[in-house]
């Protein structure tokens, strides 16, 4: 199992929702509105807090199988070639709980 952690531009979250619906195996993803800024920003830390901008991170846990499949369908719809597209990062994941049930591992997705 896998998290992918990716980090979008705000205006192409509805595009990249609609793409990722497409794989009938998806599981949820937990959407976070979230500001930041990237490394082209430098110099006086204070004027750098107030120039963060508005970012949206999705956080998926999959199974591996669906691991390249999700992947691509983020950078197919998050891509717009401008500076500030996103990140999408990737870490493994060793077990997953569903608190209501108890169960563990792929079953709990």
């Amino acid at each position: 199992m896998y998290e992918i952690k990716a980090i979008i531009q705000p205006f192409l979250l509805i595009k990249v929702i609609e793409a990722l619906r497409t794989i009938p195996e998806l599981p949820g993803i937990t959407i976070s509105h979230i500001q930041g800024y990237g490394s082209t920003h430098g110099g006086d830390a204070n004027a750098d807090i107030v120039e963060a901008t508005a970012k949206i991170k999705l956080e998926i846990v999959v199974p591996d199988e669906l691991l390249e499949a999700i992947v691509q369908k983020i950078m197919a719809n998050a891509h717009t070639g401008n500076r500030g597209d996103g990140k999408i990062f990737i870490y493994p994941v060793s077990d997953v709980i569903k608190i209501r049930s108890g169960e563990r591992g792929e079953k709990a997705i």
